[in-house]
Formats: structure tokens, sequence, C-alpha cells
């Protein structure tokens, strides 16, 4: 191998000249006399020939490239890379790292649709590395650096002046999350197509999202959607001074959309916590309203988490789906819903219609004016909470979590990947696992203000007391040894026991009998009816009644 320039022959003159870069010859693992064009400087061409000679030595041995090497196959220019591929010495995969970022980029947006990704979501993620990658000027691979990029995407946090001089908010720590993931994403799957050997964002980290809050959503109360429906389908209007009604809200079509369509859409996206996009994309056959079990199914094209799932109806949700489809096609759209940005405002406007019906509504003077501060149905309440479409989801969420179904449940429903995200996003929704379900917990917890005594007798440990049939030993649990079989008698008292037979109950009996009373939490002492001599049975608050054929031995023996 050696480092030299080259003599040429100028084509127009004839001239022969000396070449002003050196070049590395060296012969490769073929033992082919190569020549590779280098650099002006002579150090530096000497460089690359003592690192393409290691190549060299790796391809020969069938060896995989080291990261130093591997870094020098991204660092060096086009040519250079496009001649060590064509000649073998290093994987052509490896030329694909001195194509633009824009070329990658398109690449990065096919393989994701390959993945059976949403066209949107690929527009989405490529568009904000795109946005990135152009702020800071990066026009290949090796351009890209750390420091420059958080810098670009830190700045777009800033507020500006628009032309007419208003303000205009920088984006928020959660939309700067968004575009590291996209850019750090990008990277991740160069490496993996082996396009790079490393990843050059790895440890940047995101933003505190806690922090920045901008468009947390509001849960809307039952009586907030029930004027919003009522309103949204009927209309609103009240008896003006003489007499004649007047209307506040008027029913009508909003975005190419029916009044009565736009109640049964907020209806069912409440009901089952289907977003707008999976709303958009349902048909008529994707209802089973027929039967017992009506339900809902969602197409694993456009579910969020790329999977088919069916979710049940209420009955009378499918009793009015079941109308408003009936004359449409198979394949017609279930609900012909605006674009996404007109959805917003559509809904929007609906529920400003209904908060106007409801203070149009207020019984007195002071209760209107008492409604018109409030923030009750505004599209941003006053701790910055908004109602938009998506706030239907969230509803849904804290509705079922607030009826108290189980946790698990609610995370079927929701279709969310891990029960963590179901609690973060939607438990804690206005301390719904705050105070409330806190204060729920802690009456669950042993009663300790009961004495050693109280407690061996509640819990049946006293061998001279009868032991409860329940766990907590509280009112209304059996004592053991009740017969199974039980019948109600409504014509003896419920607020004690009663005793008949043939046999004279002796003191100890009586005792006995009166802690059985007691544990089953009849107040006041145990009396004998008049004329009875022993057990025959025994009557619980509750009205059911234990036949007693022999319930004394069990009590007393």
């Amino acid at each position: 191998m050696s480092v030299r320039k080259l003599p040429y022959t100028d084509p127009k003159t004839g001239e022969k000249h000396m070449s002003e870069k050196f070049y590395a010859i060296f012969q490769d693992h073929q033992q082919i006399k190569r020549r590779l064009v280098g650099f002006t400087d002579r150090k530096a061409t000497m460089e690359v020939e003592r690192k393409v000679r290691k190549l060299v030595d790796l391809r020969a041995a069938g060896d995989t490239t080291p990261p130093e090497l591997a870094r020098f196959i991204e660092t060096m220019t086009p040519i250079m890379r496009q001649r060590l591929a064509e000649w073998g010495i290093i994987d052509p995969t490896r030329v694909a790292a001195g194509k633009s970022l824009a070329k990658h980029l398109d690449d990065w947006r096919n393989s994701l649709l390959s993945k059976d990704n949403t066209q949107r979501h690929a527009e989405l993620v490529t568009s904000r590395a795109r946005k990135a990658f152009e702020g800071c000027r990066f026009k290949s691979w090796t351009d890209i650096s750390p420091s420059k990029l958080e810098t670009f995407i830190s700045g777009m946090r800033a507020d500006m002046r628009k032309p007419d001089g208003s303000a205009k908010r920088g984006i928020s720590a959660q939309t700067y999350n968004f575009y590291l993931q996209a850019c750090k994403q990008f990277c991740r799957w160069m490496v993996e197509d082996h396009r790079a050997t490393e990843n050059p964002l790895t440890h940047l980290h995101a933003l505190n999202v806690k922090t920045d809050r901008r468009h947390d959503r509001a849960v809307l109360g039952v009586d907030d959607l029930r004027w919003l429906l009522s309103v949204t389908q009927n209309g609103f209007s009240i008896f003006g001074q003489d007499g004649k009604p007047v209307w506040v809200v008027e029913a009508a079509e909003r975005n190419g959309m029916s009044a009565a369509a736009r109640a049964l859409l907020y209806r069912v996206a409440v009901e089952t916590g289907l977003r707008a996009g999976e709303l958009r994309s349902l048909t008529s056959q994707s209802f089973q309203l027929v039967g017992a079990d009506p339900s809902v199914t969602i197409a694993a094209a456009y579910a969020k988490n790329r999977r088919e799932d069916t979710l049940p109806l209420r009955a009378d949700t499918a009793l009015m789906l079941r109308a408003h489809l009936s004359a449409k096609m198979p394949s017609t759209p279930a609900f012909a819903m605006p674009a996404p940005s007109m959805l917003v405002r559509m809904f929007r406007a609906d529920l400003a219609d209904a908060r106007r019906a409801w203070i149009a509504a207020a019984s007195s003077a002071q209760d209107r004016a008492e409604r018109e501060q409030s923030s009750r149905m505004r599209y941003r309440d006053e701790t910055g909470l908004v109602a938009d479409f998506h706030s239907l989801r969230h509803s849904c969420g804290y509705w079922l979590l607030d009826a108290g179904v189980d946790m698990r449940v609610v995370q079927r429903i929701l279709r969310h990947s891990t029960i963590t995200l179901t609690v973060d996003r939607y438990g804690k929704l206005r301390g719904l696992l705050g105070n409330q379900s806190q204060r729920l917990a802690i009456t669950k917890l042993p009663e300790l203000s009961q004495s050693p005594e109280q407690a061996l007798a509640a819990t049946g440990t006293d061998e001279d007391k009868p032991k409860p049939d329940g766990p907590s030993g509280g009112p209304g649990h059996m004592p053991r040894g009740l017969p199974p079989s039980l019948s109600l008698n409504s014509g003896l008292e419920r607020s004690g026991v009663g005793l008949c037979g043939n046999r004279p109950v002796s003191d100890r009996e009586r005792a006995s009998l009166t802690n059985v009373a007691k544990h089953a939490g009849f107040p006041g002492e145990l009396t004998v009816p008049a004329g009875a001599d022993s057990l025959k049975h025994v009557v619980w608050r509750d009205g059911r009644v234990a036949e007693g054929d022999g319930l004394l031995n069990r009590c007393v023996g």
C-alpha cells in the first residue's frame, strides 16, 4: 500500500498533470490493485489508507466491523464509501449512510406503513422528525448533533409574536417530548436497519409533562351529558311573557350531521369510550344489534392498539342505533362525521348550546346569575381542564371507576395496553382515587376501639360464646351450626328472637341465646314469649328464619 499523487492527462489540452488529491493505493481481499481517492492533505489520506487496510483484513478474515471502523465508514466521503462497497470491502448497506436525511426519512415512513401503522401516524411522526432536522439544517446522518437538536426543540417552547402583535405560545412539554420521541425513533430505526452503528440521541431525556399541562381533559357530569344530549337533539325553549314558547336553542343540522345523529354519536362515544377515529371507521355492519347482547366491533386496522375488539352496548342505545342504521347500507359509515378539526368545533358549539339552555332554565334571577358565573359546561373551566370531544372517553372511564367497576374491566373496555395507564390517566381524575376512595378504603381496616373481650366475642374465639359464620362477625352474620335452609316468616318479629317449644329453657340456655341475639345485631335483652319452653327458630333482622331443630345444642353445647 502507498499514498501518492497520480498523474493524469488533461482531455482538452493533452497536457500531463499531477492530481491535487492524494490516492491510497492497495490490494483488496481478492488481491486486486485498487486506487481510492483521498484528500489534498497527505496525513489525512494516510489515515484513510491505514483504516482501509484494516477493513481489507477484516473482509478477508470474515470478521465483523468493530465500532471504531463502523464510525469511520459513516464519516467518510460518499465517493469513498461507494467505491469500497463496489469492491466488496464493506457491506453495500453501509452506502445508505451517505444518503440524505430526507431520503432516509422517506424510507422510514415506508417502513412504518409496512408494519401496519396508520397513514396518519406514519405522516405525523415523520413530519415531526423532518421539521426538527430541517430546523437544525441536518443534511446527512453524520450531521446529527444531539446538542443542536436539543437546543432547536427547546427554542420551539419560547413564546412568539404574530405579525398582528398577538402572542403565540410555544409548544408544551408534551409536544417537546413528541418531537424528541420522533427523532429518537428514527435514529433507532437507522441502527436496526443497519444504516448506522449507534444512536446519537440515546442520552437525550424527555421533559416532565406534569410541570406544563396545556390540554388536560375535563370529566363531564352525568347531568351535563343529559343537558348536552337533550338540547342537541331537541333544542330548548322557554315560555315568554305572552305565554308563547321562545326558542333558546333550536335543533338543527350542524357540520353535515343532523341533530339526532349528533346526539346519538355523543351517546355512543361516552358509553363505549371509543376514540373519534374509531367512531369514524364504524359502518352499519360493525354493529350487532339483534339479540340479548348488542355490541360494536372495531376493526384492527382502525384501532389504536391494532387489535380487533368487540364492546358491549346498552340495550336502549342499541334500539336507537337500529332506528338510525335501518336505512343505511352495510358498508355505509354509521356516522357522517366531519373532519377532525371541524368535529372539535361541532362538539364545542353543541356544548355551548347546552350551557345556554341550562342558564335559561334558571328558576330565579339569582340562580341565573350564579349559573352564568359557573364554569359548568364551559369549554375550559376555572382549573384549565378542557371539555372537548375526547372528554367523552375520559368521562366513560371516570364513570366506570366511580361506579365501582373493577379496574381490569375498565382497562379492557378502554383497551389500554397496561393497567397502569388506566390508573394514571383515568383513576386519578378529579380525585377519584384520592380522598373519596381513600376514605372508603380505610373503612375496611380492622376495628380497634373494641376491648380484647369484645373482640374475642366478635370473632368467636371464646369457647363460651357462639362463633359467627362471617369473616367480620358483625350484625347479620349467621352463627355456626345453623342449618343451611332458610325461610321467610313475616308473622314473626324482625327485631328479636322468638322462642317456643315443649321443654323448659334453663338460665344457661337463655344466656347463650342472648349472645346469639347480640351477635345477630338485635338491641336489648332477649325476652321469651309467655308459654315458651324451648327454642324452635331464630328470626334475623332481615326477616330470614333459621329452623331451630338441634340449634340449642349447637349454641350452648
